[in-house]
C-alpha cells in the first residue's frame, strides 16, 4: 500500500522508485519500467542526466539559495539565456506552473485596469483547459470537477469559451476583458489540439478588444512538441507565456515571460516568491535550455514522436479510436477504462498517465532512445490488444 506517512492526494499507486537512467525507473524491488510518464512531462532529459547531475552539483557547493532582494551570478545568466531563445522581453521565476500562471493572471489583471479601468479585469479559457490547483488557477480551468463545492468560494471574473470554435469568439472579447488564456495542447483534457487558424483570429480578436494574449506552456514549452514553445508552431505570437514542469529538468521552477505590451506591467511588490529563480533550480535550467538548444536535438523530438504515433496507428487495434500530439506529447484515445489499462502497462513495466475521460497520455523524456521507445511501445502493444480481445 502507498505510504501511510505521505497524505495520498494522488491516488498512487503501490511503487516506489528508488533510481533511474535514461527513461527507465528501477523500483524498491529491482523491477524495471520504461517510462513513457516522465514525472509528467517533468524530467525533459530523463534520469541521471550526467551535464544535469553534474551542473546541480556543482552549483550546490557554491550556493543554492539567495534572496530575491539580491540577484545571482547564475539566475541573470539564465534569465538573459532563456530571454533570447524566446524572444521575450521579461520574465519572473517562480516554482511551479500554478505558480507561473498566477503570474500571469495578476499581470493581465494589473494590466486591464491600467488600460481600461476597474471593470476590464474578466480572463477568456477554454474548455477541457487545465492551468493548476491554486484557487484561482482552478477556477480558471475550464473542467467543472475541479470546481467541487468544498472549496468555495472561487474568485471570479474567468470566462469559458469552446476551443476551436469560431462562433464562440465573435462575442467572447468586450471592454471588461483583460486577457485569454489558452493551451496549445490541453494536456490534462485529454491532448487536445488547437487550430492554427483558430487561435490565430482569436488571438487577433482579443487584441482587438485591448486584451493580452497568455500562452499556458506549462506542458507544452521547452521541446515538448518538438519546438522550444508549441505557440511557435501555431503562430499567434502570445504576449505572455508560463512555463514550468519540464523547464529544469526535476528541479522545482516556473517562469511567466512577457514582451511587448506585457512588458513593464509589474512593479516591486506586485508579485513574489521565496525561492523564485533559486541559484540551484537556475543552474539545472541552464543544462536544460543548452541541450535542447543544440542542433537537431528538437528536430529529433519532431521525429521520434511522430514515428510512435504512427506505430500505434498502424496496430488497427480495435478500441484505440484516435492517436494524436505534438512532439513527444501523444494522446490514445480508446473505448474502454484507462485506468485499468494504465494499471496493467504498470504491472508489465510501463509508466504513462490518463487524461481527459478516455485518453492515455504519453510523454516520455525528449531524449529516449529507440530501444526504449521499442521496448516501451511494446508492452504498450501487447496490453492494448488484450484490451480490446477482453473489449
Amino acid at each position: 500500500m502507498p505510504s501511510k506517512t505521505v497524505v495520498n492526494n494522488y491516488g498512487s499507486f503501490d511503487v516506489t522508485f528508488k533510481k533511474g537512467k535514461g527513461a527507465t525507473l528501477v523500483d524498491v524491488n529491482g523491477k524495471k519500467y520504461i517510462d513513457f510518464l516522465a514525472g509528467i512531462a517533468v524530467n525533459c532529459l530523463g534520469h541521471n542526466f550526467r551535464p544535469l547531475v553534474k551542473a546541480i552539483s556543482k552549483q550546490a557547493s557554491k550556493q543554492i539559495h539567495i534572496c530575491n532582494y539580491f540577484l545571482s551570478d547564475t539566475g541573470v545568466a539564465y534569465a538573459e539565456e532563456l530571454l533570447t531563445a524566446t524572444g521575450f522581453d521579461g520574465v519572473f521565476f517562480g516554482n511551479s506552473g500554478a505558480e507561473a500562471n498566477e503570474a500571469a493572471i495578476k499581470l493581465a489583471r494589473k494590466f486591464g485596469q491600467l488600460n481600461g479601468g476597474a471593470k476590464r479585469k474578466t480572463i477568456v479559457t477554454l474548455e477541457n483547459s487545465f492551468h493548476g490547483r491554486t484557487l484561482a488557477t482552478i477556477k480558471a480551468t475550464g473542467q467543472d470537477k475541479f470546481h467541487p463545492e468544498c472549496f468555495e468560494p472561487y474568485p471570479e471574473g474567468f470566462k469559458t469559451i469552446k476551443a476551436n470554435d469560431y462562433e464562440a469568439i465573435k462575442t467572447a472579447f468586450d471592454d471588461t476583458t483583460c486577457a485569454l488564456m489558452v493551451e496549445c495542447v490541453q494536456g490534462e483534457g485529454g491532448v487536445n489540439l488547437l487550430q492554427a487558424e483558430w487561435i490565430q483570429e482569436a488571438a487577433r480578436l482579443a487584441r482587438k478588444a485591448g486584451a493580452l494574449v497568455i500562452a499556458d506552456e506549462v506542458q507544452t514549452g521547452m521541446g515538448r512538441t518538438g519546438s522550444l514553445l508549441a505557440s511557435e508552431q501555431l503562430q499567434f505570437n502570445p504576449d505572455v507565456v508560463t512555463l514550468a514542469k519540464g523547464i529544469a529538468g526535476g528541479v522545482p521552477m516556473g517562469a511567466c515571460l512577457f514582451r511587448g505590451n506585457a512588458n513593464g506591467v509589474y512593479a516591486a511588490g506586485d508579485h513574489q516568491s521565496t525561492f523564485g529563480g533559486n541559484p540551484l533550480a537556475c543552474a539545472a535550467a541552464r543544462v536544460v535550455l543548452k541541450t535542447l538548444t543544440s542542433p537537431d536535438f528538437l528536430a529529433r523530438v519532431t521525429q521520434k514522436g511522430n514515428d510512435m504515433r504512427a506505430e500505434i496507428a498502424s496496430w488497427n487495434i480495435p478500441c484505440v479510436k484516435d492517436v494524436r500530439g505534438l512532439g513527444l506529447m501523444t494522446g490514445i484515445e480508446i473505448e474502454g477504462d484507462p485506468v485499468a489499462i494504465e494499471k496493467q502497462c504498470l504491472e508489465a513495466g510501463l509508466l504513462f498517465s490518463t487524461a481527459g475521460t478516455n485518453v492515455l497520455r504519453l510523454v516520455p523524456p525528449l531524449n529516449i532512445s529507440q530501444a526504449e521507445i521499442k521496448q516501451g511501445l511494446s508492452i504498450l502493444h501487447d496490453v492494448l490488444a488484450q484490451g480490446a480481445v477482453n473489449q
